[in-house]
């Protein structure tokens, strides 16, 4: 993905943020659009479908919470990067953020080269995803990591990215227990900071959907996916 090919949809109600973070990416040579609210963001980003979103979270009109759940909902924008801009770093601001379904957070004040480098990670880290995309069975699941789907006993389900991408992670080795270390390395990047407890609530979510035997908690150690 080549940064002239790579459009950035910057979304912020503050215009010193926006004029900031666009001049740095625009320079850095990727292409970048505007919004100043969650309304207009979520009309632009179907209009435009960005490669990648920036959206900050206290916003007028429709929070980055809401117009994340939006944007994901929104079957042409599956493959979207979205990242947070918040000056708030509470666990549970993380897991409403990674629930609605958020790749990664940026952190105000902004400084441009962790922007860049967070930017950077991002997409590498999709292509990665993208180039190593494929479609297996375990047991009853089908695992489609080309459109991001789960089929469970014939039925089409639909996850959130982050449990889609723990999902795959487990079950891409069936019985093999995953450490929380390498859990949040694969699933929310080495260079994210979330609260120990985003994992346990979105395994939580995921025994909901697939079924509670499907995923075992190792005690002091990880979790791993029984077949």
């Amino acid at each position: 993905m080549k940064k002239k090919d790579t459009l950035i949809l910057v979304v912020d109600d503050e215009p010193d943020i926006l004029e900031i973070l666009s001049y740095n990416l625009k320079n850095e040579g990727y292409q970048v659009a505007l919004a100043e609210d969650g309304v207009e963001a979520v009309k632009k980003a179907k209009e435009l479908q960005p490669n990648l979103i920036i959206l900050d979270v206290m916003m007028p009109e429709m929070d980055g919470i809401e117009a994340c759940e939006k944007i994901r909902s929104i079957p042409e924008l599956e493959d979207t990067l979205i990242t947070f801009l918040t000056a708030r770093s509470e666990d549970y601001s993380q897991i409403a953020g990674f629930e609605a379904g958020a790749d990664d957070y940026i952190n105000k004040p902004i400084k441009p080269k962790v922007l860049l480098s967070k930017v950077k990670s991002l997409l590498r880290r999709f292509k990665e995803k993208k180039s190593a995309a494929d479609v297996y069975t375990v047991g009853e699941l089908t695992i489609n990591r080309n459109e991001y789907k789960v089929i469970l006993e014939g039925t089409e389900m639909t996850l959130p990215r982050k449990e889609f991408e723990l999902l795959a992670l487990l079950t891409s080795e069936p019985n093999k227990v995953f450490k929380r270390d390498e859990i949040l390395d694969n699933v929310w990047g080495n260079d994210v900071v979330v609260g120990g407890r985003t994992i346990d609530v979105h395994i939580r979510k995921l025994r909901e959907k697939i079924g509670q035997e499907k995923v075992q908690t190792v005690k002091g150690v990880g979790y791993k996916f029984i077949h």
